[in-house]
């Protein structure tokens, strides 16, 4: 009898299990680590950060997508993964389908970091001319500063889970899926097209309380369409 696991392809599978283990340690590390009096943040340090804070590493645009805010965040982002990744790798191969996944979550990160850059821009601004006009006060202008530059921190596959579903809907637009929300099975081009609407105007409307990283779900779609017709192009698409 085949297990789940069998039928799962293999870079699906690593992805799903480097994904529960990063989230696993996350719930196990600081615990651990507290014993020997040290205070360690796991996703503070291979979470996204603003490009101009202190605490931002080039490598983050890659360690962000394996990292997560919680089980429920985790759990939707992989069974995406697992509905969407399994039928893509199919089709594309291991090799293809890793670059997929790397380069839209990748994106989906540059596009963040241009979104920050932008609401940041007052602020940064502000604090300059703060700095320009009290001198004497510097030091404590440059500490704040930088305190709210070190505080935006975004994680989680949701970029390169957006580019699994534009991808899907690109290569299977007949096919159905079924939104919790709407109870009548949609087709995959139609559930694409929908979320994209759905996701830019959540990203434009910028509702209080909200933290979710709208704009680089559409990174992961945008750098996604862009692969795809750079492969459509040279005809290696499938």
């Amino acid at each position: 009898m085949n297990s789940f696991l069998d039928n799962l392809t293999p870079v699906v599978k690593n992805l799903l299990a480097i994904n529960i283990i990063m989230w696993l340690l996350t719930l196990v590390a600081p615990g651990f680590l507290m014993r020997w009096g040290i205070d360690f943040s796991i996703e503070d340090i291979l979470g996204m950060h603003y490009w101009a804070a202190e605490k931002f590493n080039p490598a983050q645009l890659v360690t962000y997508m394996f990292m997560h805010g919680g089980f429920n965040h985790m759990f939707f982002n992989m069974f995406a993964l697992f509905m969407f990744g399994s039928a893509l790798e199919s089709v594309w191969g291991p090799r293809k389908f890793l670059l997929y996944y790397l380069v839209t979550g990748v994106g989906a990160g540059i596009v963040q970091q241009l979104f920050w850059t932008i609401e940041f821009q007052p602020f940064v601004t502000a604090m300059n001319d703060a700095v320009l006009a009290h001198p004497e006060e510097a030091g404590s202008i440059l500490l704040h500063k930088a305190s709210q530059l070190n505080l935006p921190l975004t994680v989680g596959a949701s970029g390169s889970v957006f580019g699994l579903l534009l991808a899907f809907g690109w290569l299977f637009p007949e096919a159905r899926l079924m939104m919790l929300f709407i109870p009548v099975p949609i087709k995959a081009r139609i559930f694409v097209l929908l979320y994209g609407v759905v996701e830019l105007f959540l990203g434009v409307a910028n509702f209080s309380g909200d933290n979710i990283a709208h704009f680089a779900h559409l990174g992961g779609m945008l750098f996604g369409a862009i692969l795809i017709l750079i492969w459509r192009k040279k005809r290696t698409v499938f």
